[in-house]
C-alpha cells in the first residue's frame, strides 16, 4: 500500500508525515508512506493525506502553482482521502477568507468566527480558536474506532467549514456554539483540527485511516 502526503508547500508537512508513520506502527500496516510534490506520485498512491496550514487563498494558489490540483481531484473520486485543517477547508466550494473558491468536493462555505464571541460565563473568546477542544462524534464512522466520545483534539483556526448537507457532518466542537469540525462521505474524511498535534486521538484517527477500506 502506498500512502502519499501531498506537499504543495503549505502545511506542517514533516510533522504530518511523522504522525502517519507513527500511526503505521500502531496499525501494523505494510505501507510505503511518502511526502511528495509530484503529481505522478500522488496518482500512484493508494491513499492520500492532504494537509494544509495558513491562509486558504495562499493554500489554493500554492496548490494551483504546484500542478497537484488534478492529482488531488482524481484521488477525491476513488481513493481513501484524509484532509487536515486547511486541507479540509479546501474541499469546500468557497471561503470567506479572501473570497476564495475551493475545490468544490463538498457543498458549503468556509466561514470566519465572529469577532465578539463569549463563553457561557461572559469571558471573551479569542480568534483564532487555538488549543484543545472536545469533539462530539455525530455519526458512526470506521475512523472513530477506539476513540471515545468527547475526545479532545488540537485546533488552530479562525475559519471553519459549514457544510450545506448536514449528512456529511461527522463531528462537531463548540466555540462557543457548535460548529462542524469533521466532514466525510464515501471515501473522503476531513478534520478541521490538526491530527498531527492531537497526540493519541490523532494517531488513532490516522491508524484507522490506514486500515480503512471504504
Amino acid at each position: 500500500m502506498k500512502v502519499a502526503v501531498v506537499d504543495y508547500g503549505m502545511g506542517n508537512l514533516h510533522s504530518v508525515l511523522k504522525s502517519v508513520q507513527a500511526a503505521q506502527k500502531l496499525a501494523g500496516a505494510d505501507a510505503e508512506i511518502y511526502l511528495t510534490d509530484q503529481p505522478e506520485a500522488v496518482l500512484a498512491a493508494d491513499k492520500i493525506v492532504f494537509p494544509g496550514q495558513g491562509a486558504m487563498p495562499d493554500c489554493m494558489a500554492a496548490l494551483r502553482r504546484s500542478g497537484l490540483g488534478e492529482a488531488v481531484a482524481d484521488g477525491l473520486k476513488n481513493k481513501p482521502f484524509f484532509g487536515i485543517c486547511v486541507g479540509a477547508q479546501l474541499l469546500f466550494e468557497h471561503s470567506e477568507e479572501g473570497d476564495t473558491a475551493g475545490l468544490g468536493w463538498f457543498a458549503g462555505e468556509v466561514k470566519r468566527f465572529a469577532d465578539n464571541l463569549h463563553d457561557t460565563e461572559g469571558n471573551r473568546l479569542k480568534v483564532p480558536h487555538m488549543g484543545w477542544n472536545s469533539v462530539r462524534q455525530t455519526r458512526a464512522h470506521p475512523l472513530f474506532a477506539d476513540i471515545d466520545q468527547d475526545t479532545r483534539f488540537y485546533f488552530v483556526h479562525s475559519y471553519y467549514f459549514a457544510p450545506q448537507d448536514a449528512d456529511i457532518v461527522l463531528g462537531t466542537s463548540d466555540y462557543p456554539e457548535a460548529f462542524a469540525c469533521i466532514a466525510g462521505k464515501d471515501n473522503v474524511f476531513a478534520t478541521q483540527f490538526h491530527t498531527e498535534k492531537s497526540h493519541d486521538g490523532g494517531l488513532l484517527l490516522l491508524r484507522n485511516f490506514l486500515n480503512w477500506r471504504p
